[in-house]
């Protein structure tokens, strides 16, 4: 009969020891740099991925990621407690397994887990007593005890008595020079007292500080408020930015002179939009689950929607500039990707822009030297194969 105290107290005195097998499930933006930095903190750990090419190029200590350390991912695979697999068999063999995979929004703006399913769907296949398994991909609140919990124990194994379950929401900033996966705070949320403390202690031997919550649905809404804010903030600075606009008024002064308030006062800057894959989604499964509950977000709504729209504004003051009309027309976009010095163009609202300036006529060509070649991607798979311009005098 399986001891759910041993089998804590096992796992505990592993993590402890830094001997437990870590693994992370998706070798992305997230799960890369986090299983990079699990092995920074002395663990062996293996990350997963569905992609055989990636994993290659991650066993050959290639530099996937352009802002890592030259030779960030050929270091930690010369110690030999780092390496990718795409055998998922090999799960089995994990102590800790933490997920992430990305959760997009369908084609109808509604949340889509399919990766988190398929996910918890191949762990069930090779889960085994003893392992500890955390989600980190966004969802909404509920869904790690709702969605990924009875996938997982369809193997016949339960949570908290022979396998421990937890959520961790990524805050990973792809490119930020000032905080790194080590030094943010990790929020760490579990539904009972074992999953939480082992999750807790994995974290904290990890990162700089480790911040337990009450629930997994807790950590879950954390995630989705932290994302939320920033939305509804860059809604309200883009909205004073064509308001301003209107009335002669710069609005980047404007924030400047505001700043120095110490007190009372977050500055956000403007932009084209929204991107990457959590500040356009966060706040519509955020919304979505409201309604799901019989609640409501409207003021978040209404942000989502004033950001989705932002390119179509950009798209606008670029056939102002060009007469009132885009037929026919050359336009360079520099820089696609959705925040600079990243090769990242999930959700990017410069590609927005690029399809409606098309859209109106114009031939539009970019520039940007993390993208030589467009890649095949999610959300815009029409777009691969288009090549950057040199930024030649007759360009």
């Amino acid at each position: 009969m399986t001891n759910p105290f041993s089998l804590f107290s096992d796992l505990k005195h592993r993590i402890e020891a830094r001997e437990a097998r870590i693994a992370t499930l998706g070798l992305g933006y997230v799960g890369l740099p986090l299983a990079l930095s699990v092995h920074d903190a002395g663990f062996p750990v293996t990350g997963f991925d569905i992609n055989e090419a990636r994993v290659e190029a991650i066993n050959a200590g290639e530099r996937v990621i352009s802002y890592f350390a030259p030779d960030r991912i050929a270091g930690a695979v010369a110690t030999g407690r780092f390496a990718a697999s795409a055998e998922m068999a090999e799960l089995a063999e994990m102590d800790a397994i933490l997920i992430c995979v990305p959760t997009p929004l369908g084609g109808d703006l509604q949340p889509d887990l399919s990766a988190v399913r398929r996910a918890g769907e191949t762990i069930a296949a090779h889960l085994r007593p003893g392992q500890l398994i955390v989600l980190e991909s966004t969802v909404w609140p509920g869904a790690t005890a709702g969605v990924l919990r009875p996938i997982l124990e369809a193997s016949g194994l339960k949570a908290g008595t022979h396998f421990f379950l937890a959520f961790s929401p990524e805050r990973e900033d792809p490119g930020n020079e000032s905080w790194s996966t080590r030094t943010i705070p990790k929020i760490v949320g579990a539904d009972d007292a074992h999953s939480l403390e082992l999750a807790r202690s994995l974290y904290a031997a990890v990162v700089t500080q480790a911040v337990p919550v009450s629930s997994t649905a807790t950590a879950e809404a954390v995630k989705l408020a932290e994302n939320s804010f920033r939305t509804v903030n860059i809604a309200l600075v883009n909205e004073m930015k064509l308001a301003f606009a209107k009335m002669g008024v710069d609005v980047w002064e404007v924030i400047e002179a505001a700043a120095t308030k110490p007190f009372g006062y977050m500055p956000f800057w403007p932009g084209p939009g929204i991107g990457g894959d959590c500040i356009p989604v966060s706040p519509v499964y955020l919304a979505w689950a409201a309604r799901q509950a019989g609640g409501a977000l409207p003021l978040v709504e209404t942000a989502a929607r004033q950001n989705r729209e932002m390119p179509a504004h950009v798209a606008a003051r670029v056939a102002e500039a060009a007469g009132g009309d885009l037929q026919g027309k050359r336009v360079l976009i520099l820089g696609i990707a959705y925040k600079r010095d990243i090769e990242d163009s999930r959700l990017s609202p410069a590609l927005a822009a690029l399809r409606l300036i098309e859209a109106a006529g114009a031939r539009a060509e970019y520039h940007d030297p993390f993208f030589p070649e467009m890649p095949r991607t999610r959300d815009d798979p029409d777009l691969a194969g288009r090549r950057s311009v040199a930024l030649t005098a007759e360009a």
